[in-house]
């Protein structure tokens, strides 16, 4: 039996804090895990970009509220569900993520949260597993699963790696020229082939 594992931001949705970079114009909130593959340092240079520009955990949310999936997602992830269950399995926050699941359908959902002061001041977060995408692969091969994972950037190629099936959907050019064994996608529509392909061989 298998299962689909896929990223949200880039694969689903557009990437949030790209969007709140727009909106606030504090560009250095731009950088995302296509740009720097160390997760944590990441998330630190955020942090510290939060606090020093006074934006707090409404702040972004309000950003998120105006957000819409990406052109042809819910469709897309409507006829991925009818091949068998899906999973999404993203390094955002739960108090990001909620309109955005809603609108995509509220399939299943694994990410982390955040540590929130009560003046509504981001003050760290909490990963729901270290290396959490990888080993969410793990735990389901573990229950007999032939895994098959969608990614774009450096935080899911862990994942793709440990899956019996490993897929890029539109990674930048860095990704994808330093991980030429993973077949790459640009669109829903080569993706689903790409999909199918691995179910048939499950």
């Amino acid at each position: 039996m298998h299962i689909v594992l896929a990223d949200m931001e880039g694969v689903f949705t557009p990437e949030i804090w790209i969007n709140v970079a727009e909106k606030t114009g504090i560009s250095e909130l731009r950088l995302t895990t296509r740009d720097i593959s160390d997760y944590d340092v990441l998330m630190t240079r955020r942090l510290e970009i939060l606090r020093t520009h006074g934006l707090k955990l409404d702040d972004i949310t309000r950003v998120i509220a105006t957000m819409e999936p990406l052109p042809g997602a819910t469709e897309f992830l409507d006829r991925l569900r009818r091949l068998g269950p899906v999973i999404i399995v993203s390094d955002t926050f739960e108090q990001f993520a909620g309109p955005l699941i809603h609108r995509l359908g509220r399939p299943t959902l694994f990410c982390h949260t955040l540590e929130v002061a009560p003046d509504g001041t981001v003050t760290g977060y909490q990963l729901r597993l270290d290396d959490g995408k990888r080993r969410t692969v793990d735990a389901l091969q573990g229950l007999n699963y032939r895994v098959i994972a969608v990614g774009d950037s450096y935080n899911d190629i862990r994942m793709l790696q440990a899956a019996e099936a490993g897929i890029l959907f539109k990674p930048p050019e860095n990704v994808r020229a330093e991980f030429p064994d993973l077949p790459a996608t640009n669109d829903y529509e080569a993706l689903y082939t790409e999909i199918r392909r691995a179910v048939a061989g499950s």
